[in-house]
């Protein structure tokens, strides 16, 4: 099955990529481009590389750029520009060849997420249900982000590593994936009190994990079977508690499981100490956010409230009378619909993935504004997971629908250079 997923994956990147370049070709682009992948104008491989892209580009190619007092490029954390530059290098200091490799990490990392996140699926999930959880992923209105030049499949691949690493009990890997996750994207420490409590709940006295990290269909007595290769049986591996006590006596498991997630900890710890090498100051990163117009704290209702309010007293007068505000809707209401899934994520599927949705939903509302919600929604796994759940027919395809012809509307808008980024 994971060949399948995969080999699925590919094909929808390429059908998304041909997408991608019929809008370059048919609609015209909203404002100049900032860069091109060649030094000119191609339809197609400039569709994967706008915005954010060139940030990430420049980093790789020449390092970061502190500019105290202003913004600056340190408010990208560096595993993806790392990766690029590791790559292109050897097929030559080139700009197009850094690009090319941003794409070609980009659509590795998806597919691969896409088969880590199918395993952890069936976690939970039984194999259609599991299925559908990654085709939600994919068509996501935001989903297309997971194609381009941009941080989000490589993050979205180690963070479902990380937590399916921590849920069969292997806590060390499952670290390193998280600490590489907290080093890929601003909001990668935000897993870390997950899989706290995942660590914790797993190495408790008993050594079995308890009813609100064990998925529903197990709690009912109705777990799919062979969720996962190794496991002692196939109950015990759906409850995502497996590992007997025997085979991992709790103090080493416990010891495992504090060494992980110091390691989970230790990318945006060590980011940190580089910035602080560079700049004088630790968490300077931080404040270069900042003067970039975000300012995490605040009331994170208000920007939501704002919103539906104009949009229920005037909403033409809203949406063009704000240049704005059409792409602000489509995040905004983005990130209202996630807000009202996570008491359903919680109670479903227990304490961890409700609470990794709320910190990383918390981030951005609260800085305020809405740029960038669409694309922090679409690496919060959980919501696919239990919209993969939902079993009325003419909901789950009005779903898949609603999801296709958004994406479709998202990838358009980013590909001729519309203010969605």
């Amino acid at each position: 099955m994971a060949l399948q997923v995969a080999a699925a994956a590919l094909g929808f990147r390429l059908a998304s990529a041909l997408l991608g370049l019929l809008c370059n070709i048919v609609f015209p682009l909203d404002q100049p481009e900032q860069f091109t992948v060649f030094g000119t104008t191609s339809p197609f491989w400039d569709a994967f590389a706008r915005y954010d892209s060139g940030y990430f580009q420049g980093i790789a190619w020449s390092g970061y750029a502190p500019a105290p007092g202003g913004r600056s490029n340190i408010a990208y954390f560096p595993v993806y520009p790392l990766l690029i530059r590791w790559i292109g290098e050897p097929f030559g200091h080139h700009h197009a060849t850094y690009y090319i490799a941003a794409i070609a990490i980009a659509w590795t990392s998806y597919v691969l997420a896409a088969v880590v996140f199918y395993r952890l699926a069936r976690l939970d999930l039984p194999v259609d249900a599991a299925a559908r959880a990654v085709l939600l992923l994919s068509i996501f209105p935001f989903g297309f982000f997971f194609g381009v030049a941009y941080s989000e499949s490589t993050y979205l691949l180690f963070a479902v590593l990380a937590f399916y690493l921590f849920r069969t009990d292997r806590f060390v890997l499952g670290g390193l994936c998280g600490g590489i996750a907290a080093a890929t994207r601003v909001p990668g420490i935000l897993m870390w009190p997950a899989l706290a409590w995942i660590a914790f709940r797993r190495t408790a006295a008993s050594g079995t994990g308890p009813p609100d990290m064990a998925p529903a269909a197990a709690v009912r007595g109705t777990a799919p079977a062979g969720a996962m290769v190794g496991a002692t049986t196939s109950a015990s591996v759906a409850a995502g508690t497996a590992v007997p006590a025997a085979a991992a006596p709790g103090r080493r498991r416990r010891v495992r499981a504090a060494v992980g997630l110091a390691l989970a900890g230790s990318g945006l710890a060590a980011y940190s100490a580089y910035i602080w090498m560079l700049t004088g100051h630790p968490f300077e990163w931080a404040a270069t956010l900042q003067r970039w117009g975000y300012y995490p704290g605040g009331r994170p209702w208000l920007a939501p409230l704002r919103l539906l309010a104009n949009l229920a007293t005037h909403p033409y007068a809203y949406l063009a009378g704000d240049r704005m505000a059409p792409y602000d809707a489509l995040y905004g209401l983005t990130g209202i619909a996630f807000v009202i899934l996570v008491p359903l994520v919680w109670r479903r599927f227990g304490a961890a993935y409700g609470a990794f949705m709320l910190a990383n939903l918390y981030l951005p509302l609260s800085a305020g504004v809405f740029e960038g919600v669409g694309r922090y929604c679409a690496v919060l796994f959980p919501a696919f997971l239990w919209l993969a759940t939902i079993r009325t027919r003419p909901l789950a395809t009005a779903l898949v629908v609603g999801f296709a012809m958004f994406y479709t509307l998202g990838l358009a808008l980013f590909t001729t250079v519309h203010p969605l980024f």
